[in-house]
């Protein structure tokens, strides 16, 4: 069995369970056009078949081609979905001085928002999409697209996403084109941060996997602004990976001294 069918294998079964120990047998994924939604939506339908739900969420920003490709997607696999705008929303709110960054946040808490209702109707847990690299760099919006109750690929690098999908006989239309979040027009993941996934990668595994200091990175090859880019990126969206802190008053403090499993029951 090669590596992305094992993969594959564990992280459906692992849906599975993490979803059904919670006593709910439903999921919603957001699903944008992109790669990494595309792979979790898959993984989804092999776990939980029709009691999937994708949900397209386009704003007036969105290109078409990215929902042609999320029906592309939906059509290939069978896969039940519905198409909720947050365009209302977003015209609602926002003003001619906002800026792409506060536009694209807005957007992708809309979208959070829009889920999660969409959850609590269907009596559905929402899945998350946010990959290793995204969530080591902080390339994500708190409590938007970083916001989920189970996250199949959070321990996938970029690029293994990439190789999954490619297992999962994910659209080349979707694969082959370039990473982004399609929050304003000519978005590009890569281009805002300055590197490829392949060279960002390359450095996230030997320094959080193999534990390597800059000095060796740095003696290895690798170029001193970029790996500067990843160490201070991790450390300073540490916040964004964890839950909100919690001042310590009492004997027994949430997330201090009170602590039990996610999943405990009476």
């Amino acid at each position: 069995m090669s590596k992305y069918a094992m993969i594959t294998t564990f992280l459906t079964k692992f849906l599975d369970d993490e979803v059904r120990k919670t006593g709910l047998e439903k999921v919603v994924v957001g699903l944008s056009g992109g790669l990494d939604s595309a792979v979790v939506a898959v993984l989804a339908h092999r776990a939980f078949g029709d009691d999937l739900l994708c949900v397209k969420m386009p704003s007036h920003y969105s290109s078409q081609s990215s929902l042609d490709d999320a029906d592309e997607l939906c059509e290939r696999f069978g896969m039940r979905s519905e198409t909720r705008s947050i365009e209302p929303l977003l015209k609602a709110y926002e003003t001619p001085e906002m800026d792409n960054l506060r536009r694209g946040n807005f957007s992708a808490r809309m979208r959070m928002a829009t889920l999660f209702d969409i959850s609590a109707r269907e009596g559905a847990l929402v899945l998350g999409t946010s990959n290793k690299s995204e969530l080591m760099l902080g390339y994500g919006t708190l409590y938007g697209d970083l916001a989920s109750a189970v996250n199949p690929i959070g321990d996938l690098y970029k690029t293994e996403v990439f190789e999954l999908a490619r297992h999962l006989e994910v659209p080349e239309s979707i694969v082959g084109k370039p990473p982004s979040a399609d929050l304003w027009a000519g978005q590009s993941d890569e281009e805002e941060l300055g590197y490829t996934y392949a060279q960002l990668d390359a450095v996230l595994r030997r320094y959080v996997e193999e534990r390597a200091d800059r000095d060796e990175l740095i003696g290895e090859g690798f170029e001193p602004a970029l790996v500067d880019l990843v160490v201070t990126r991790i450390f300073r969206n540490q916040f964004k990976r964890k839950m909100p802190v919690i001042a310590k008053l009492t004997s027994r403090t949430i997330n201090h001294d009170f602590n039990y499993p996610r999943d405990i029951t009476l």
